[in-house]
């Protein structure tokens, strides 16, 4: 069985330390990465890994909190096209791997981000690794997009979240992705408990508080109409979404269609996934979590494509 592996590492934010887990996994298991390719916070775990410095990279997100997150925030007041401008949070990784070229990595690293003027995935093989990192987390309108050239470029994730076809390949290697921005449903409500009138007037009964029998029905049916217009607001899907919400979950049903196209057309022989409402985008103060978490799912993958090995021996 060969274990040379071209790893594809998605994009979905603080999920993305959940490749940690799945490069631990895949290492502690025999597996060789040899070449690797990733967009958005798969990006920084792509490159950071092909520098050789993943446990540095490690420690550095196990500190993060959100005092931190909030200091990394250059907020960006007179652009008018983002919240953030997105350069403290490059200073602060290179602090953790300085910068290098691309093509003087360990390994083939390929960092893939969206040219927004031409609607086209950019590929970077060669040049600044942070240059490259910055233009693939450029998420719209939280970070200033990154102009190279004639070409403006966003989150490598608004094209391909899962960029399978980017990767270099060797002969004979074993494709594998770590997709954590699996398919979910969106989180519903959830049904309120009804109002316990019983065991408040059971309450006032105990403290010698009398209560008289008109007022007693009178509670119990206010509580019972009560409960039946906070059941039936919770029900009400359309009152639950705002126009945030809205939008949000465009967003995450476009990520998630992406990346199950992304699957037809370049089949990956492992696929470890996370669900993508798992974690919120800013779960950095998660990690610890979110790396075993990471771990767990790359070893159920592993464990099925090595059972279907031996079954097809």
């Amino acid at each position: 069985m060969g274990k040379n592996v071209a790893l594809v590492l998605g994009s979905g934010g603080a999920r993305g330390l959940a490749h940690i887990g799945a490069i631990e996994a895949l290492e502690a298991r025999g597996y060789t990465i040899t070449s690797i390719a990733g967009c958005s916070m798969g990006s920084i775990i792509a490159g950071m890994y092909a520098a050789g410095e993943l446990k540095k990279a490690k420690d550095w997100f196990l500190r993060v909190d959100k005092q931190l997150i909030l200091r990394m925030m250059d907020i960006n007041l007179f652009s008018g096209n983002s919240l953030v401008k997105g350069q403290k949070i490059i200073l602060e990784l290179q602090k953790v791997v300085p910068d290098r070229p691309i093509e003087q990595l360990n390994i083939p690293c390929t960092i893939v981000a969206s040219d927004m003027m031409n609607t086209e995935e950019v590929l970077f093989r060669t040049g600044s690794l942070f240059e490259a990192v910055r233009a693939s987390i450029s998420i719209p309108l939280f970070f200033q997009p990154v102009q190279i050239g004639h070409r403006l470029l966003i989150d490598g994730g608004i094209l391909n979240p899962l960029p399978l076809h980017s990767v270099e390949r060797t002969e004979g290697d074993i494709l594998v992705a770590m997709d954590i921005s699996g398919k979910d449903s969106m989180p519903k409500e959830e049904m309120p408990d009804p109002i316990d009138v019983e065991g408040r007037l059971k309450d006032l009964t105990n403290r010698g508080i009398p209560v008289p029998k008109a007022l007693e029905n009178s509670l119990r049916q206010l509580g019972k109409k009560v409960d039946e217009v906070r059941a039936k607001r919770a029900a009400d899907l359309g009152r639950t979404v705002n126009f945030v919400k809205m939008l949000d979950r465009m967003s995450d049903m476009q990520i998630q269609q992406n990346t199950l196209l992304a699957c037809r057309l370049t089949p990956p022989d492992i696929k470890a996934t996370m669900r993508q409402y798992a974690y919120n985008t800013f779960d950095f103060d998660k990690a610890e979590e979110i790396i075993e978490q990471g771990g767990v799912l790359m070893n159920q993958a592993l464990d099925e494509y090595e059972r279907k090995l031996k079954v097809k021996s």
